[in-house]
């Protein structure tokens, strides 16, 4: 799933996921347009994104790597 569809899944805005990551809404936005972004911001929004879905019921934890289309910057 992308980050978008995890997004809208959790109903969440890009300033929700961007509190809640600990990052900039920019950032998530860049994420989304599939500019590119550091893997250890991946993780800070892949963990939060894994909370959201443990509030919703659901166990699975995810990674950055389970995020479709995301760009790493070297």
């Amino acid at each position: 799933m992308t980050l978008e569809g995890y997004r809208v899944k959790l109903g969440w805005s890009k300033a929700r996921l961007a509190r809640e990551a600990g990052v900039r809404a920019a950032t998530v936005s860049d994420a989304e347009k599939g500019d590119s972004i550091y893997k250890a911001t991946a993780g800070k929004i892949a963990n939060a994104i894994s909370r959201g879905l443990k509030e919703l019921g659901e166990e699975k934890e995810i990674t950055y790597m389970d995020i479709e289309g995301l760009n790493f910057a070297d």
